[in-house]
This record gives structure tokens, C-alpha cells and sequence, in this order.
């Protein structure tokens, strides 16, 4: 579904990500965890186009899209969650969401009842404006409104930072289930690593914008993981 293959990127004159490879097969959810400043959210921001790659390629469902904008990636089935439960603050849940549905056409009402389904918190607060919900309520709001889209491939990034435990195993069995059907990819970057590999099949350590470990997924690796991540 989606590889990076051997992507370098940066800001300005400092490199930040050095030719990382990085795959997210059909179906699955693959874990990209380290320390802040270790590139992460950098490489997401080149994935789905918001950052230039300044060498290596980026390919979707088998398409080069290295050089193609953000809104051509969210049309060939990308959709991006970012960091900060982002949300229009001033509308309803259901306005959020609506917005949305409307955009994706007749088959916008089906994927709303269907991302309600998977957060079904949501739906006793619908009518209340989306500032005034918890950030676990706007994370579930974001991921909700971004699976409308009817993506091939969503993009999470630290989906769990800053949300009460109870939330957060909320949000873990949302992205198992988003996996398990339909053959959804998910690309998850995590801080929290025993979220991140009870829900990923595959995982990638960054450190100073290299990959520096990578393996199957499951909490059997978490020792190892934390490991790799204390070098």
C-alpha cells in the first residue's frame, strides 16, 4: 500500500530524516515509535506531502506520488491525522462530521453511521460543540471524520498523546478493528510502545531520523523495543 523508499527530508539546511525505508502493506498496521526530535512526524509530513522529499520516493498502492500535493494523495485514498485532536471548535461533533459526508457524496451518511460504529461515545455528542469535548472525545472526532473520506491508507499521528488510559484502549481496538476490515492500512507514529505494538503488526524505531530497529509487532517485543530505544 504504501513504501518509502530510502527518503531523505528536512527543513531549510538541516536534514532531519536520513534514507529511511519504511513499508505499509495491505491490510496492515505498522508502528513507527522513537524519542521526540527523532523524526517521526517529519516522515509522516513527507508521506502524505506536506513536506518535500529531497531524495528517495514515496509510492501508494504502487503509484509513485513522490512529487504529487497533498490533496492528489487524499484523492488516491490518503487520509492524515495529525498531532492535537484537531477539530473545528466552534461546530457540533455532528457539524465536524458532516462537513465531511457531505463532501464525500452518497456515500458520505453510510462511512459517518460507520465511523459512529467504531466510536460509538460519539454519538451522545453529536449536538455538543466540538472545543467543549475532552481530547480523547477529539481525537475519536478526528480519526471518525478522516475514516468518511473512505481512505485506503490512514496516517495516525501520536493518536494517544495526552489521552486518559481509558481512551486510549478505546482508540487501540478502533485501529485493530479499522485493520481488520476492508483491508485498511494504518501508519501509526507512537510514543506510547505498548500501544503501538498490541496494534501493529510490524514496527520501525527511529533515532536521529534513521531507522535503527524493526520487527514483528505484538507485546512479546516490547522489551526489545524499549531497548532500542534507550541506545
Amino acid at each position: 500500500m504504501l513504501q518509502l523508499r530510502g527518503v531523505h527530508v528536512g527543513y531549510g539546511r538541516t536534514a532531519v530524516v536520513h534514507g529511511v525505508d519504511v513499508e505499509v502493506p495491505d491490510g496492515a498496521v505498522v508502528a513507527v515509535m522513537g524519542h521526540n526530535g527523532a523524526g517521526k512526524t517529519t516522515l509522516l509530513r513527507a508521506a502524505v506531502g506536506l513536506l518535500p522529499v529531497r531524495s528517495g520516493a514515496v509510492l501508494l498502492g504502487g503509484e509513485d506520488v513522490t512529487r504529487w500535493r497533498p490533496h492528489q494523495r487524499v484523492r488516491a485514498g490518503l487520509a492524515y491525522v495529525p498531532q492535537g485532536q484537531q477539530s473545528f471548535g466552534q461546530l457540533t461533533a455532528r457539524e465536524n462530521l458532516q462537513l465531511v459526508a457531505d463532501v464525500a457524496g452518497p456515500a458520505g451518511a453510510r462511512r459517518l453511521d460507520e465511523a459512529l460504529d467504531l466510536f460509538p461515545a460519539l454519538r451522545g455528542l453529536l449536538g455538543r460543540r466540538a472545543g467543549l469535548l475532552s481530547g480523547g472525545q477529539r481525537q475519536q472526532l478526528a480519526i471518525a471524520r478522516a475514516l468518511i473520506t473512505g481512505p485506503r491508507l490512514i496516517v495516525l499521528d501520536e493518536p494517544t498523546e495526552g489521552i486518559q488510559p481509558s481512551v486510549v484502549a478505546e482508540i487501540e481496538d478502533a485501529v485493530v478493528q479499522l485493520a481488520g476490515a476492508g483491508g485498511l492500512s494504518v501508519l501509526l507514529v507512537e510514543q506510547h510502545v505498548g500501544f503501538a505494538l498490541a496494534a501493529s503488526s510490524h514496527y520501525y524505531v527511529l533515532e536521529s531520523g534513521r531507522v535503527t530497529a524493526q520487527g514483528a509487532g505484538g507485546v512479546a517485543q516490547e522489551g526489545d523495543v524499549r531497548a532500542a530505544m534507550a541506545l
